[in-house]
């Protein structure tokens, strides 16, 4: 077996880590980040949340069990770059359908492993989230952190423009093309919802959607009409919708305009349920803004306290900005829910209108299932908006 082909991640402060490359021959910039998860990278990898990002993941193997068509969030890898600790040898996942290294390769996206992931993470807590510059390909230290200097802030970017969709569509479980995850193993009904009497029709905005998101919507109860980022508010009127969703995304959060208009235009008339960078959006709709973190959530064991129940939530999250609480007082909005790590703000609920919001993802693909009722929450609001009682 022929020695690996030598790799190289330099940051922007100077720091290089030489390693050996598998995925993508290339050279690529972005923001190095790091994902806590044990399990999912195939999830992790097709997340639009990480346009931009040169993902490192904590665990210590990465890829024992392979790729499959079924575990897709979107299409194919939405990250720039793949960093591990150890690209396992052995692919053993009855489900398998290539390895990690082929699956990146096909997508042109590099990887670098046998780098020390744990020093890097460290470094990204203490420092925070940098930016930095991974090549498979030839390349000097010197040019390395160069190329990392040069790439373009993460704040004041508009990621969404890349990764919505880009014309209205209505969501089908049951189309093929868009990798239904619907698989069960045999004999559990994890993710089985009772059948609901009506369906609700969801204007579901695409910031960057996960698929799992609206597989979600589907099985309770929404039929999930698609709208683009650019889409219009009276668009959206046209279209008859019950309700509205707001998806997660990538980017800065501050710098749409465009879509915080749009749901600040929307928000009176229809209930709304947002998450993430649909939380976001919800918090400078209502004249709010957000901060960039120094480091973000990414993972799924994000503990998450409701203010108002008290209950402790583990919870599946990826983002880099933050809601700032004192921008929303005096706005209509009170803070439900606050991360137990660092006190920011995980939830908004509008005092009057039926409008509410998680900073977290609770799809949770992959990751804990205790923000699931979340979606049961939206139907029985949307449900009392209806009938009047609302």
């Amino acid at each position: 077996m022929s020695a690996p082909q030598p790799a190289v991640l330099a940051l922007e402060d100077g720091t290089v880590f030489h390693g050996a490359a598998f995925g993508a021959d290339a050279t690529i910039a972005g923001e190095c980040v790091f994902n806590t998860s044990l399990t999912g990278y195939q999830e992790i990898l097709t997340d639009p949340s990480y346009f931009g990002q040169i993902v490192t993941m904590t665990a210590v193997q990465i890829g024992n069990y392979g790729i499959n068509e079924e575990d897709e969030e979107h299409t194919g890898p939405k990250c720039s770059g793949f960093v591990v600790r150890e690209v396992s040898p052995v692919v053993s996942n009855w489900r398998s359908q290539q390895s990690l290294d082929a699956y990146l390769k096909k997508f042109g996206i590099p990887g670098i492993s046998e780098i020390d992931t744990r020093a890097l993470t460290k470094k990204l807590r203490v420092t925070g989230s940098m930016k930095c510059c991974l090549s498979t390909l030839p390349l000097s230290d010197a040019d390395a952190v160069a190329r990392a200097r040069a790439w373009q802030d993460m704040a004041g970017s508009d990621y969404v423009k890349d990764t919505t969709c880009k014309a209205p569509f209505i969501w089908s479980d049951t189309d093929p093309k868009r990798h239904n995850a619907a698989y069960l193993p045999v004999g559990t009904t994890l993710g089985i919802q009772p059948p609901h009497a009506k369906k609700f029709k969801v204007a579901a905005f695409d910031y960057g959607a996960k698929y799992t998101i609206f597989r979600k919507l589907v099985r309770h109860g929404f039929e999930v009409n698609v709208f683009p980022a650019t889409a219009t508010h009276e668009q959206v009127r046209e279209a008859g919708v019950d309700c509205l969703f707001l998806s997660n995304g990538p980017g800065d959060p501050a710098a749409l305009p465009y879509i915080h208009k749009t749901v600040n235009a929307l928000l009176p008339d229809y209930p709304t349920f947002g998450i993430c960078l649909g939380h976001q959006m919800i918090t400078h709709a209502l004249g709010g803004t957000t901060y960039k973190l120094k480091f973000g959530h990414r993972g799924g064991n994000q503990p998450v306290k409701n203010l108002e129940t008290g209950k402790v939530s583990i919870t599946a999250q990826n983002h880099g900005f933050a809601t700032d609480p004192k921008s929303i007082e005096g706005k209509g909005a009170v803070v439900t829910e606050i991360n137990l790590n660092d006190n920011t703000v995980e939830g908004l609920r509008h005092k009057e209108l039926p409008v509410f919001s998680v900073q977290y993802h609770p799809e949770a693909a992959p990751g804990p299932n205790d923000a699931d009722p979340l979606f049961e929450d939206f139907y029985k609001m949307v449900a009392k908006r209806t009938a009047g009682k609302i």
